[in-house]
């Protein structure tokens, strides 16, 4: 019930962030690690992924909300990997909020292959070692493309990132909310954009004022 709650989370979470002008809503939707779980729990979230894209994509399409799906695609199972290619495809060119959908992601994982990605380059003589910078390494992760969060919003009370976006978040704001993600709707995403917003941003130099969330 608590999953199934969560999915009308995801939707007001998408409304609001649109409302208030984010570009990019990130949303870590099932680890590399919850394959992990009992069968029973794994199944029953992958019927609701599919459920959430049957029934969502033509809102979300209408909406001009653009889906991109981070995290490793092989070996996938069943329909659930044309399901993921199929929202990806059907809203390519929309120009509004990008709603980034972590699927099978960790942030390990995401950085081996990203880095066994320029090791085949360099073995293959289309890289120096001396070419790899931190903005191509960045080209190599599920990613690219998409500008690194200025916040990151963790629910539940617990304060740990859980191998999400830790490249990506280096100088990501990070806020932890007590609510459960089911529990998680406007008012607490408004409040925590208000909190967000009284910070002064940090990049290694001096502070900068924080003016918005997305990109």
């Amino acid at each position: 019930m608590g999953h199934r709650k969560g999915v009308e989370a995801v939707r007001e979470a998408v409304r609001t962030a649109g409302e208030v002008g984010i570009r990019y809503l990130t949303l870590f939707a099932f680890s590399s690690e919850n394959w992990s779980r009992p069968e029973a729990e794994v199944s029953d979230l992958m019927g609701l992924l599919k459920a959430f894209i049957r029934r969502d994509l033509a809102d979300l399409h209408r909406q001009n909300v653009r889906i991109r799906v981070i995290g490793d695609k092989n070996n996938l199972r069943g329909d659930i990997l044309p399901l993921l290619l199929e929202a990806e495809d059907t809203t390519r060119n929309n120009t509004g909020i990008t709603l980034v959908i972590a699927f099978n992601y960790g942030s390990h994982d995401e950085m081996t292959r990203a880095m066994q990605a320029l090791a085949v380059d360099v073995a293959q003589g289309r890289l120096t070692v001396d070419q790899i910078t931190p903005e191509r390494i960045a080209s190599k992760l599920d990613t690219a493309g998409i500008p690194d969060p200025d916040l990151v919003l963790r629910t539940s009370g617990e304060e740990r990132l859980s191998n999400f976006l830790l490249w990506q978040a280096a100088y990501s704001e990070l806020l932890f909310v007590p609510e459960l993600w089911p529990d998680f709707n406007r008012e607490v995403f408004l409040n925590a954009l208000k909190i967000y917003a009284g910070r002064e941003r940090r990049s290694g130099g001096l502070s900068q004022p924080t003016l918005a969330v997305g990109s």
